[in-house]
């Protein structure tokens, strides 16, 4: 098996290997897919046999070899294909995000990165089916934001949280029953969203664009109802998408951040300080809603379960926004105090989880916002010894 000269690990610091992989690229990827239904992430390293991701471990596949460097250069080469743009950044930068899809089994979002002079891949599997509320057991409470017209909607949390695919059964639902246009800007695409009763066209960065920014800037003479930015990545695309929510559009986004609150700070964050008492204003006007996830392990072992904190915009909300929050007049407590709004906050959820025994005490305790204050909520539980 020939490596592509542009991914030949010989030019690097560690030394070159003979190819030992006696399988072609899609029969290594279907096999490791098949492993295991719940499988969520491929691991493929130089030196390891192929790994998948169960429920937060890595588990290595039986009966596949241990790869050695021009094996993972050979993999890495038949992802890139003909993608001229990912092979430069790859040779350039030492890391290209792609996408790839067997027909039939899935699509995944892949990026592959240079690591002591070899190449290693991590592939993130993507549903061939559109998430839906149902499947995701999405709060139900968020199926209003189909009805919005214009704002800000962030879904924010740790990479593998669950954001992409929280905002795929967001705008499946409105492709349900808007007959809108909507345009999404992704890095790579990742759910391929067929028309329906809405018009939906899906540029992907680098192929169809260069820039979030730019991206986001032509789509306001697009003439979209909504629009989706796969990330806000930088104070350009915050401030394009703050002007498109103002303008009436309804605008969806990610974000890595931990819960609402450092969402906040992380926007106004990004701008000089002499510019975010504005920032802060508009941001107040337009936010809608920010959902953050948390992925968390189930107690009984099978798989994980998604914990979700909603924060709303409210007129308390919006206030603590745009002046700040104060000793007793938080984010966190506006969340606390919101359930009949449709709010809800992480260290509640995990309590309700908890005493259904879907999660452990000390997993509760680990993803706490509070942890003082949640194993406080706590006791008065008494955990059920697990059996042997």
């Amino acid at each position: 098996m020939a490596t592509s000269p542009v991914l030949d690990p010989a030019q690097a610091s560690a030394p070159a290997q003979k190819t030992t992989m006696q399988i072609s690229t899609p029969a290594l990827i279907t096999a490791m897919v098949k492993f295991n239904p719940k499988v969520s992430d491929l691991i493929i390293s130089p030196m390891r046999p192929p790994q998948v991701e169960l429920s937060g471990q890595l588990v290595p596949v039986p009966g596949l070899p241990v790869l050695s460097a021009n094996d993972t250069a050979k993999v890495a080469g038949d992802l890139i294909g003909p993608n001229k743009r990912g092979a430069e950044f790859l040779k350039n930068d030492g890391a290209c995000d792609t996408s790839y899809s067997i027909p039939d089994l899935a699509r995944f979002r892949v990026n592959i990165f240079r690591q002591r002079g070899t190449y290693a891949i991590v592939m993130r599997i993507i549903p061939m089916t559109i998430p839906s509320f149902d499947t995701l057991k999405l709060p139900p409470q968020l199926m209003s934001i189909a009805e919005l017209k214009n704002g800000i909607v962030l879904v924010t949390g740790p990479t593998g949280s669950g954001k992409s695919s929280t905002l795929a059964a967001i705008i499946r639902l409105i492709n349900e029953t808007k007959a809108y246009h909507i345009v999404t800007i992704e890095d790579p695409i990742e759910f391929m969203h067929p028309h329906g009763k809405s018009t939906i066209h899906q540029r992907e960065l680098h192929s169809d664009t260069p820039t979030f920014a730019l991206a986001l800037r032509a789509a306001l003479r697009q003439a979209p109802k909504v629009i989706l930015v796969g990330e806000m990545r930088d104070r350009e695309t915050i401030e394009i998408a703050m002007t498109a929510a103002e303008t009436g559009h309804l605008v969806f986004s990610t974000l890595h951040t931990i819960d609402a609150p450092k969402t906040v700070e992380r926007i106004i964050g990004e701008f000089p300080i002499a510019e975010q008492t504005a920032i802060r204003n508009r941001l107040a006007q337009s936010f809608r809603y920010i959902v953050s996830q948390r992925l968390l392990p189930r107690k009984d072992g099978q798989g994980r379960i998604a914990a979700i904190e909603i924060l709303k915009s409210t007129m308390r909300t919006r206030d603590y926004v745009q002046n700040g929050e104060r000793e007793g007049q938080s984010l966190h407590d506006a969340m606390a105090d919101g359930e009949l709004e449709g709010m809800q906050h992480f260290d509640a959820v995990l309590e309700n989880y908890v005493r259904e025994g879907l999660i452990t005490k000390s997993t509760g305790v680990g993803y706490a916002s509070n942890a003082g204050n949640f194993a406080l909520s706590l006791s008065d539980y008494e955990e059920a010894a697990e059996p042997a």
